[in-house]
């Protein structure tokens, strides 16, 4: 049973996982990877289990359709809990994360039960996006903090470590969100229920290889997504 567990959604990021593997399991011998694919047309899975068969370590989670962050993630925790996990993170295949900021993540679990890597904590750590997508996000999680109350500056980002406890406590069949809205309903969701978030200071540094799966549709979805949440916690159905 695996310690920690850093979960990776994937489509098309076999550019991206041929470096960042190796570096992951060099990076921290204890660490294993579950990689879930959405059916990457460049063979990504196929990537991620020939290392796996190399170095061990990595798992493979094969799905059949492309169907976004969310759907991808919800799988990659319940195998996680599966596998028996105690320490696991939400992390990106494409080197915006920094690998080496894993150990506070790590560290902070000990104390919190979620544990996010925060671009706008310490004023504005991004790298390289572009000034409307950059004013999108910070405006965006304003607005999240406003509207919800949660004590988080960057509820958007994609970068944390949950509990074991935590993520078995939460009723992943009714998380419903995808894209930046997935994450602020999963933050949201424990939250509510009493869990501790901390937050630490990452850089997040864009992508160099492939392409981003963001879009306005998404981040227009995160914020109806918001309101929706507000309201059915108020009426208690969240």
């Amino acid at each position: 049973m695996p310690e920690k567990l850093v979960i990776i959604p994937t489509y098309n990021e076999r550019g991206n996982l041929e470096r960042m593997l190796p570096e992951l399991l060099e990076f921290d011998p204890a660490l294993e990877v579950l990689i879930v694919d959405d059916n990457s047309p460049d063979g990504t899975a196929d990537l991620a289990e020939a290392i796996g068969r190399e170095r061990g370590r990595i798992h493979v989670l094969r799905r059949a359709n492309k169907e976004g962050i969310g759907p991808a993630y919800l799988a990659g925790f319940k195998r996680a809990l599966e596998l028996g996990a105690e320490l696991i993170v939400q992390m990106d295949a494409d080197f915006s994360h920094p690998i080496g900021s894993l150990p506070d993540l790590f560290r902070g679990a000990q104390t919190h039960d979620v544990v996010l890597g925060s671009r706008y904590i310490d004023g504005i750590t991004v790298v390289r996006w572009p000034i409307e997508r950059l004013l999108l996000s910070y405006f965006g999680n304003v607005y999240v903090r406003a509207l919800t109350g949660m004590p988080v500056r960057d509820t958007t980002g994609g970068f944390k470590c949950w509990r074991r406890a935590t993520l078995a406590a939460l009723d992943l069949d009714r998380v419903r969100s995808n894209g930046y809205a997935f994450q602020v309903e999963m933050n949201y969701r424990a939250w509510c229920k009493g869990f501790s978030l901390l937050e630490i200071p990452i850089i997040f540094m864009d992508r160099e290889v492939g392409t981003s799966k963001m879009s306005k549709k998404i981040g227009l979805e995160a914020l109806l997504v918001v309101a929706e949440l507000r309201l059915r916690k108020a009426f208690g159905r969240l």
